[in-house]
């Protein structure tokens, strides 16, 4: 035992529920689908799950646009079958963490039609961001949305626009209302109280806009990069608009409100939020004293370049927080799936047992994507298939969230084992000789890889809470130590498909481990890797 919280260097399961197993036949994952494979997410070794939302929602942004905080999805089931996962998942020793987007509500919750239709003056008149329009009709300021166009929707009931960072149908909650500020914190004491382990924060850093709606800036010409073009949205610095210093103040007030709970109904709590822009600011880095508890970013979800610069510069820029502790990932429900993403058309899976061993030899909390240990690549669909307004928004240049978005594979059959009847999103064809049933009977598979690769986290104190320093090499070879209570483990990548060989003085003495992606072979100070290896060697004390 070491004393630590529970959360960190544990292995989280993410879990996009509409997507994960259908239950019932209707074409959708569910919470009783969920259920009937919860011994699978067990046999991975996992700590536990965060669930994608599972609240009522109209499906404009599929779940993130919510409309009942305290509800469950219909689609998904029942607040019994809700009680009912979570004490099955208790009882196998997994967490149960949600996702909670507590900065917007849909534009059907009850708390923005009030706000909506009550008046300038009405008890909810201020629980969103309302602006008047400039004289010549024209949006109060600048701020443009994520997902396209002004970040602002008019209405003629109010004569004002409404801000929204995402979909119009996603009105931005006013934090700096006390009474709409704490109701978003009741949330959590709703659902905390029921046992829940957690939270993941969608848009942590979105709580606080600017009073005076100061125009954001753009960003510098010189500056701009493929990704600032490649969304409108990009082109300038959302500093006002959100990502505001003192959005430390709402983390810190949260972390709080959560940590209320500990020892009512469950352990220690933990929540963790995303950040995708101006990180620092907002407080992405905190420790988890002054805000959350642990945080993640998009630096590594959106690198395409496989090269040792990737990991290098993320910790290197960790290394200037050093009471921050992260939370690493790869892969989620918004971007490109791992194994496609470094690996182009050349994705295999040698490739993808690599980075899932990277991704798990990482200091942090790590974050595994449903199909991540099966090492699945991207799906390619048609326009006509697509469900994601941001692929429909910028086809063909963006092909959208859907890719990623697609059912689970469990099986043979033209839905893979996802559903009895027509699947939201059609099975991936690229996913047909990946699918559970199939690695499950191969011992060489990328599941029965990952399952190791976790366990042998699990097993060591240095892998789960020990810190990173990076080993001199050159490229294409990636090496780091990972160092606690007197236990040195060096890991080693080859980013490549090519063999390589390092020479490295303090590995002489070392001890190669068994668990390993590729092959290698280490004699004294020198080690050969194969294409795409991973491997992991015991140094001395």
């Amino acid at each position: 035992m070491t004393g630590e919280p529970w959360w960190k260097g544990a292995v989280l399961y993410h879990v996009y529920v509409r997507s994960f197993f259908d239950g019932d036949g209707d074409g959708h994952g569910d919470l009783r689908g969920l259920l009937a494979k919860l011994d699978y997410i067990e046999s991975l070794g996992v700590d536990g799950v965060w669930l994608s939302p599972i609240h009522p929602s109209p499906n404009r942004d599929w779940g993130y646009d919510i409309a009942d905080f305290e509800g469950v999805q219909a689609d998904y089931g029942t607040m019994a079958d809700f009680q009912r996962l979570l004490d099955e998942a208790h009882a196998r020793g997994l967490k149960v963490v949600l996702d909670e987007v507590l900065s917007h509500t849909s534009d059907v919750h009850p708390w923005f039609v009030e706000s909506l239709t009550g008046g300038r003056d009405g008890p909810k008149a201020d629980w969103y961001v309302w602006a008047d329009p400039q004289e010549d009709g024209t949006a109060p300021n600048n701020w443009l949305s994520v997902f396209g166009g002004p970040a602002w929707a008019y209405q003629p009931a109010r004569r004002q626009h409404y801000h929204h960072k995402f979909l119009r149908q996603q009105p931005k909650l006013n934090w700096r209302n006390d009474a709409a500020r704490e109701a978003a914190l009741s949330v959590l004491d709703f659902w905390l109280s029921k046992g829940v382990d957690g939270f993941r924060l969608d848009v942590a850093g979105t709580y606080l806009h600017d009073e005076a709606l100061t125009p954001n800036p753009p960003v510098p010409m010189e500056e701009r990069t493929r990704l600032h073009w490649s969304h409108a949205g990009n082109l300038q610095q959302h500093l006002f608009d959100s990502n505001l210093p003192e959005n430390v103040e709402m983390l810190e007030l949260i972390r709080r409100r959560v940590e209320a709970h500990d020892g009512k109904n469950g352990g220690e709590r933990f929540v963790f939020g995303e950040f995708s822009e101006e990180e620092a600011r907002c407080g992405a880095y905190c420790t988890p004293a002054e805000g959350l508890h642990s945080g993640y970013t998009f630096v590594m979800l959106l690198a395409r370049q496989l090269s040792s610069g990737f990991v290098r510069e993320h910790f290197d820029n960790l290394a200037g927080y050093p009471g921050h502790w992260p939370t690493i990932s790869f892969s989620n429900h918004d971007v490109p799936r791992t194994v496609s993403r470094f690996g182009g058309k050349q994705a295999s899976p040698e490739l993808a047992r690599m980075m899932f061993a990277l991704l798990v030899a990482l200091k942090g909390t790590t974050l595994v994507y449903q199909g991540e240990e099966l090492g699945l690549p991207q799906a390619e669909l048609t326009r006509d298939l697509l469900r994601d307004p941001v692929g429909d928004l910028y086809w063909p240049y963006d092909g959208g969230r859907d890719g990623c978005r697609t059912p689970m594979p469990w099986g043979p059959g033209p839905t893979l084992g996802f559903t009895t009847g027509q699947p939201w999103l059609p099975a991936a064809k690229e996913h047909a000789g990946l699918t559970v049933a199939e690695q499950e009977r191969d011992p060489e598979s990328t599941l029965a890889f990952s399952r190791s690769m976790i366990a042998f986290r699990k097993a060591s104190d240095a892998m789960r809470l020990g810190e990173l320093e990076f080993i001199e090499t050159a490229e294409p070879v990636l090496a780091f130590v990972r160092r606690h209570a007197g236990e040195q483990v060096a890991c080693i990548f080859n980013l490549s498909a090519e063999p390589q060989f390092v020479e490295q003085p303090a590995l002489a003495g070392a001890e190669l481990l068994p668990v390993r992606a590729g092959d290698g072979e280490l004699r004294g100070g020198s080690l050969g890797l194969s294409p795409w290896a991973a491997l992991f060697v015991k140094l001395p004390a």
